[in-house]
């Protein structure tokens, strides 16, 4: 376990050095979340009760996924692990005393983390000051808080776990540009990060929900918005901690079939 705690120590401080990438990040969030947010305000203007959440909550729905974008967007996925499958470096890490999965769950935890911690505070601080109802109201209760910090790192080990078995599947493609592609498609538009999951009709929400992306952002963005409570709220945090815990499972059998067939030409 030590060494996977290296590994993360090591990859979160190398992801704290990028400040000038963090800087362009937060204002790119920033700027994005607004214009997402005037979008929603004049969809409202038409017709406020045509939609299931309040003004008020989706903007803080927007301005919570644009500040912790890093912990749930599928497309930031390392370029280096793809890279080592491909050119076979990867036998590099095969011959070092660890598991490969174990060591890139543990690099892409820090790597989202890293991200997060520079670009969440100054894109939650400036929504906060934001005139109402545009700014990002506080949580509407503490214990709604605390049950919203723990379903965001459960949605952080669902989305890692996903990625998982996008680098497992990869072993058995010759490019992983279709995989990728496929899989950040479907997780932006299943997990709430293009449309907020109850903006859809309820029988296809009803079935987005039970599916692991709803597991991702929707569960601790919507609880922080007041607009998941009561047992839908605990059902929905069951299901996170199964997603997480079938992903993970699911990854580690196809590490354990990809070490098995992987073949490394030259060298």
């Amino acid at each position: 376990m030590r060494k996977y705690i290296a590994f993360f120590r090591l990859r979160f401080s190398m992801g704290l050095q990028y400040r000038a990438a963090a800087l362009a990040g937060i204002v790119t969030q920033f700027v994005w979340g607004a214009m997402e947010i005037l979008m929603f305000r004049a969809f409202y203007q038409a017709d406020a009760s045509a939609f299931p959440m309040t003004f008020q909550a989706t903007c803080a729905y927007v301005w919570m996924q644009q500040a912790f974008l890093a912990l749930f967007m599928a497309w930031m996925m390392e370029n280096e692990i793809f890279d080592s499958i491909v050119n076979g470096n990867i036998s590099y890490e095969l011959c070092r005393p660890i598991n490969v999965y174990n060591m890139w769950f543990s690099r892409s935890l820090a790597n989202r983390l890293s991200k997060a911690v520079l670009r969440s505070m100054p894109i939650l601080l400036a929504a906060v000051f934001l005139p109402a109802p545009y700014g990002l109201m506080p949580p509407v209760s503490l214990p709604a808080f605390l049950l919203f910090l723990i379903t965001l790192f459960l949605g952080l080990g669902v989305t890692v776990a996903f990625c998982m078995l996008v680098y497992m599947v990869s072993f058995f493609t010759i490019s992983s540009t279709g995989v990728r592609m496929v899989a950040v498609s479907v997780v932006e538009f299943l997990s709430g990060g293009v449309i907020p999951l109850p903006f859809f009709p309820d029988p296809v929400r009803q079935v987005m929900e039970l599916l692991p992306f709803a597991s991702m952002q929707n569960v601790p963005l919507r609880i922080y918005s007041g607009d998941l409570s009561g047992p839908p709220m605990r059902h929905a945090v069951f299901l996170q901690i199964f997603w997480l815990f079938a992903l993970i499972a699911l990854g580690r059998c196809l590490d354990v079939l990809a070490m098995k067939k992987i073949t490394i030409q030259g060298g």
